[in-house]
């Protein structure tokens, strides 16, 4: 039996007795993740509803800086983060660095900019087809706003599929402001680099599938919660 039929079969059997190291591993980046999406939704979306519906100086400069930071380098953003939290930073006294708060932090700003470009397109396609009965309603900034961001929700519902795509294949950002620390910031992406250079490839395959499977059920669950609902509304 080759290395590589070895180290498969080492892995499910790792994910099927729940290996106490990959279970905690998984945990903790599930949680970095969702706290991340969390917070970059809650930016993210109220900022690009206004974005397609208000109109103020700066709006256009805006908006190209967001559609530029979607490409933001992750090794960039973990610099800059670490520079704000080590211990000369402004944030340093917090003690922050090297902890969970600092990756979800570093993901929270490698997401935003993903959260608002996409939700300011779809709430601009959305607003042009409302806009006749929203001024027929003389409907305020702020209704305008909360109602686009409702019914756009099911599309909404596929730029947070886009975050939560960055932010658990993220490895530079959150490497250098985690630290990689055994029992305390190491999580999936960052676990594979570093067990795939040790040759634990068995460890290392165990995550990458369980990513994977991950990664599926978010975009098969979306899938179906969309063709659920575009069925209802047709009916």
């Amino acid at each position: 039996m080759n290395t590589l039929t070895e180290a498969f079969l080492q892995s499910f059997q790792l994910m099927i007795t729940l290996d106490e190291t990959l279970v905690e591993v998984v945990l903790l980046s599930l949680s970095v993740t969702f706290k991340a999406v969390s917070l970059a939704c809650l930016i993210g979306l109220p900022l690009g509803t206004a974005l397609a519906v208000l109109k103020f100086p700066g709006q256009k400069t805006l908006v190209v800086l967001f559609n530029s930071f979607m490409g933001l380098p992750p090794v960039v953003v973990g610099l800059v983060v670490y520079l704000i939290l080590s211990a000369n930073g402004p944030l340093g006294p917090l003690g922050l660095l090297y902890t969970p708060t600092a990756m979800i932090i570093a993901q929270t700003i490698l997401v935003t900019p993903i959260i608002v470009a996409h939700s300011r397109q779809i709430i601009v396609l959305l607003a042009e087809e409302y806009d006749e009965t929203l001024r027929s309603m003389q409907a305020s900034r702020m209704d305008i706003m909360g109602t686009l961001l409702w019914d756009s929700r099911f599309s909404l519902f596929t730029t947070v599929l886009a975050g939560l795509g960055r932010a658990f294949s993220e490895v530079g950002a959150v490497m250098i402001v985690g630290g990689n620390i055994n029992h305390f910031t190491r999580i999936m992406t960052t676990a594979i680099a570093l067990q795939t250079s040790r040759g634990d490839l068995a460890l290392a395959l165990g995550l990458g599938i369980i990513l994977l499977v991950l990664t599926i059920s978010i975009n098969a669950l979306a899938y179906g919660l969309k063709t659920t609902w575009e069925k209802h509304s047709y009916a």
